[in-house]
């Protein structure tokens, strides 16, 4: 049997960062603008790697240092950025598992804000099998090596593997690494594509 592989944010749970700084900006405009300045993506992809709250706030006070008591709140209000869940996809798992299927998840996700999802959203533990956290791994996708540490952790060959994410790169690193791969961008395609594999 294939093992279905989903993401979790932006598939499963909807991330929004602008809602941890809506409390110290009057817009989202401005909102975006600062996490432009900053570099905020690429910051929060180095915690995907495994770097800690700590580190990552020298790293801003290090080039903007008006800014580090902001970004230092960030992980306060991590809580606020994926309270909204993307009901379709969470309909279309129990589906699956109903039918048999046990997946499981791979997240790019820091070390620092994973408790904050599990604490939100207990359920997710109770969804999967297993669920590999880049930040605990210190490898994040789309690098080849956590997909190779994925199917070595499940005991599972590449081409066994179909994984779900909504980042066009992870969905290409996935591919370039064995694995069949759908790109997700809402719950509707999703369930035609597990129709049309057999999964569903």
């Amino acid at each position: 049997m294939t093992l279905i592989v989903f993401d979790i944010g932006n598939v499963l749970l909807r991330w929004q960062p602008q809602a941890a700084f809506r409390h110290a900006m009057d817009s989202d405009v401005e909102i975006d603008a600062m996490l432009e300045k900053v570099g905020f993506y690429d910051w929060n992809y180095e915690q995907d790697r495994g770097r800690t709250r700590a580190e990552a706030v020298a790293a801003i006070s290090a080039h903007w240092p008006d800014h580090a008591d902001l970004m230092d709140q960030f992980f306060d209000r991590f809580h606020l950025t994926i309270r909204d869940k993307i009901a379709g996809s969470w309909a279309l798992l129990a589906e699956l598992r109903a039918r048999g299927h046990r997946p499981w998840a791979l997240t790019n996700w820091g070390p620092d804000t994973w408790p904050e999802a599990l604490r939100l959203h207990p359920e997710l533990e109770e969804a999967f099998e297993g669920i590999v956290v880049s930040g605990h791994e210190g490898l994040a996708k789309p690098d080849r090596a956590i997909f190779d540490l994925f199917f070595a952790r499940a005991g599972i060959a590449p081409e066994a593997c179909f994984f779900i994410d909504d980042s066009a790169a992870n969905v290409a690193g996935a591919r370039n690494a064995g694995w069949k791969a759908h790109h997700f961008t809402e719950a509707e395609r999703l369930r035609a594509d597990l129709c049309e594999r057999g999964f569903l």
